[in-house]
């Protein structure tokens, strides 16, 4: 007996996520779609949002990460997901960083004009958080955290890594993760999106001064690059 095809994807937020398939003109938006025996994924952004998120990815806890990243990076987030959470949140993790990665890439094009660099460092509560992202087009994550637990709500702390290794990877960027001090696990993951969100706000948006590609290059590696299954 053969291995049965997947279903199309569905998104459980087809309305909501068929409305951001026409932006704004003029903004710069990115969408991808990536459907596996484990997992179905929809992800857009709009880096000239202002903090809008509808997210469902079945963790609640990680969607309420995500929708922090909207709110303090100040850009409108679609994600849906459905995995395969039986078996664990790995899948769905990860599967999310790649597509919000490739997302900010399309949204990026050949990121004319804008910083290119950004960084924070955003206390919560007794947690200080370290984030520095370049949009260098050599994908690397430098990761340093420790978490007292192994889990927070039904989200696995040790998924806090993949995420942001996936996205780093499929956005092209070089990202520094460091958890400077914390007593609390959830306060610690909180401190580290809301940094990462501070800084993708400072690296995506333009340089009152310059509207050139930012590298003495001329070129940054994928930059412009329209990745698969972008519709």
């Amino acid at each position: 007996m053969g291995t049965p095809t997947p279903a199309p994807f569905a998104s459980p937020h087809k309305e909501k996520t068929d409305m951001r398939r026409n932006p704004a003109p003029g903004s710069r938006f990115g969408m991808y779609e990536r459907e596996t025996a484990e997992t179905r994924v929809y992800a857009s952004v709009d880096l000239d949002g202002t903090g809008n998120a509808q997210v469902n990815t079945g963790i609640g806890f990680f969607d309420h990460m995500l929708t922090q990243v909207a709110r303090h990076g100040v850009i409108d987030i679609v994600v849906s997901a459905t995995g395969d959470l039986h078996v664990d949140e790995h899948h769905t993790v990860e599967d999310t960083g790649i597509c919000l990665g490739k997302a900010v890439q399309k949204a990026l094009g050949d990121m004319r004009g804008i910083q290119r660099y950004g960084w924070a460092i955003v206390p919560m509560d007794e947690a200080l958080a370290m984030v520095a992202i370049d949009f260098s087009g050599r994908p690397l994550l430098e990761f340093s955290a420790e978490f007292r637990r192994e889990r927070v709500g039904d989200f696995s702390t040790e998924l806090v890594a993949e995420f942001f290794r996936a996205f780093a990877t499929h956005a092209h960027a070089t990202l520094h993760i460091r958890l400077l001090q914390a007593q609390n696990d959830h306060h610690a993951i909180e401190a580290i999106f809301k940094a990462f969100a501070k800084a993708l706000d400072m690296a995506t948006r333009f340089h009152p001064r310059q509207n050139a590609v930012p590298s003495t290059k001329g070129y940054v590696e994928g930059a412009g690059e329209s990745p698969e299954n972008n519709l």
